[in-house]
């Protein structure tokens, strides 16, 4: 477990507080309060300092320090030397080329949604100026809207989702996430690249979320292969704007999935993995049985059995 600590102003630690409504947790002693997400838990104190720990504390942090770390990053990534051949020239990002993302995988409610986008140079900085960012760094009400410019825009995507039926008999054919999330950027690239023919394509950047060995072994065995001058890099949307747009319409179609569940159980279904989404669960077991879970959640996350203590 690796952690971070940075230092905030009381009005950010409130926003803070108010933006992990639904993860707070008991706070230890002295803290102003306590979050639990599936990146990081985050522990805000009186001094205004606040730390992050877990499996990715700095991908926690990035939401609130990310104009600071971005600029930083920007300014050295070109300085940096070449890691291994997935690794993408810096000139990749001003280029014409396709970026993927995805969206709902820490979720335990909604589907896994994948999106691909392909972006001219000219492009580029159109995007840039409407405010196509990381959309972890967007409120959902902002998401939603740039995802509707982005279309209006008539530029060329490729988008799918994993529903959950699905994904729960992907799961217990024995395919981890990993598998899953590979698949789907595969054949949302796949797809794009017949969309966009002959246009001049420089590269395709994948938002990595395994190592590259990992990624050509999922799609080894299912007879496919990766595509030439393909990239991978974590937090691809703080560089590439094609993922970053990627990043906005795989979750806006994710929050759109999670409109129609919620209507359609009649219940609304909170986001991410907390204990309101345990308690949620175990209503949804009481009301429709929890036969109905496969068809909205992910049945093999650690909530499925946690929501069976509030039945008792």
């Amino acid at each position: 477990m690796s952690q971070q600590v940075y230092q905030f102003s009381n009005t950010v630690i409130d926003k803070m507080k108010a933006y992990y409504a639904s993860f707070l947790i008991t706070p230890p002693q002295g803290a102003l309060f306590r979050a639990k997400t599936n990146e990081a838990v985050i522990t805000a104190y009186k001094s205004g300092k606040v730390l992050f720990q877990g499996a990715s504390p700095e991908k926690a942090a990035s939401l609130w320090t990310k104009d600071a770390k971005t600029a930083s990053a920007q300014a050295t990534y070109s300085n940096k030397a070449k890691t291994n051949s997935y690794t993408p020239s810096s000139q990749l990002f001003s280029s014409n080329h396709i970026g993927s993302d995805e969206a709902g995988t820490g979720d335990y409610f909604g589907p896994i949604t994948v999106a691909a986008v392909y972006l001219t140079k000219a492009q580029i900085s159109e995007l840039k100026s409407m405010g196509v960012t990381d959309s972890k760094a967007l409120t959902d009400l902002k998401i939603r809207h740039l995802a509707r410019d982005i279309i209006q825009l008539n530029i060329p995507y490729s988008l799918i989702a994993l529903r959950n039926e699905k994904y729960n008999q992907l799961q217990k054919k024995g395919w981890t996430q990993g598998k899953m999330k590979t698949m789907l950027h595969h054949h949302a690239i796949q797809r794009l690249i017949k969309k966009i023919d002959q246009s001049p394509l420089d590269g395709i950047l994948i938002d990595q979320f395994c190592e590259p060995v990992v990624y050509k072994k999922h799609l080894a065995s299912e007879k496919e292969v990766l595509s030439p001058s393909t990239f991978f890099m974590t937090k691809a949307e703080s560089y590439s704007t094609s993922v970053a747009a990627a990043s906005i319409l795989a979750r806006t179609s994710f929050l759109k999935q999670m409109d129609i569940l919620s209507e359609q159980t009649g219940i609304e279904l909170p986001k991410g993995a907390s204990r309101k989404v345990d308690q949620t669960a175990a209503v949804i077991m009481k009301k429709y049985g929890e036969h109905c879970l496969t068809e909205i959640a992910k049945v093999h996350f650690a909530n499925t059995k946690k929501a069976h203590a509030y039945l008792n």
